[in-house]
């Protein structure tokens, strides 16, 4: 497991779940509204990233569209141009392209960016999100669900700090991977080739014993999404730092 890497920066503040949102006030997930709420109080902002039709990486969660915008279609479909013409069902941002998120926030917060998978083996989007980052001087982290993208980034860009996003793999909506996969992600038995600097951990699935056995030995464990004061309360004696919503912690 690798030490080099102090994460002290990473776990210093809360992080906010795809930016300080708050729809009844008309600011909707990774948005620009949504990061500078985040800056403005202090918070770390976590945001996720998908590819656009022509290889752009922008700041999106879905792989679909239809939940948060005007317009219904699968974001790989779209060009970053008419990607930008659409609007959000809620407030007056634009999709931002993840060079426009980091001229936002020029270093003010903590990013921690989650590079969204298809489960293809397709790099495309982790190398352009790198691309984009090679100059960037503030303090960031790269993290996936997919241990095939952070043992992508281990091999190709190993001074970047690089985290997994788990849970025990167990929702129907892992069925449609291979079981192997299923197995690999549900023993975490990919650790050995991805090497995470952390891991981001659903709370709700915690105490999980082989991270338990990592974080005992120093390994750095963000849980997620906690919802409540009492939840961060109780997140914080089983994880380093909370990925909050809903409440300010």
């Amino acid at each position: 497991m690798p030490t080099s890497h102090k994460l002290d920066w990473l776990i210093e503040r809360p992080i906010a779940h795809r930016g300080l949102h708050n729809k009844a006030n008309g600011i909707l997930e990774n948005t620009s509204s949504a990061f500078a709420a985040s800056i403005l109080n202090g918070f770390a902002i976590e945001c996720d990233l998908q590819l656009t039709s022509d290889g752009e990486a922008i700041v999106f969660h879905d792989h679909t569209l239809d939940r948060v915008m005007d317009g219904t279609g699968h974001v790989k479909s779209f060009s970053t141009t008419d990607l930008k013409s659409k609007h959000f069902r809620v407030g007056k941002d634009r999709v931002q392209t993840l060079g426009d998120l980091l001229d936002q926030v020029a270093g003010k917060a903590a990013l921690v960016i989650e590079i969204k998978s298809l489960w293809n083996n397709d790099p495309t989007l982790t190398i352009r999100t790198l691309e984009v980052l090679q100059n960037y001087k503030g303090p960031y982290c790269l993290m996936s669900f997919d241990p095939d993208i952070v043992e992508f980034l281990k091999l190709n860009s190993p001074q970047t700090t690089r985290g997994i996003v788990a849970d025990r793999a167990t929702d129907p909506e892992y069925d449609a991977l291979p079981l192997a996969r299923r197995q690999e992600l549900q023993n975490f038995s990919h650790i050995a080739r991805t090497q995470p600097h952390f891991t981001s951990f659903n709370y709700a699935e915690l105490p999980f014993p082989p991270l338990q056995k990592m974080r005992d030995n120093g390994h750095t464990v963000i849980s997620w999404t906690i919802k409540s004061a009492e939840a961060a309360k109780a997140a914080l004696l089983v994880s380093d730092q909370i990925t909050f919503e809903g409440f300010m912690p």
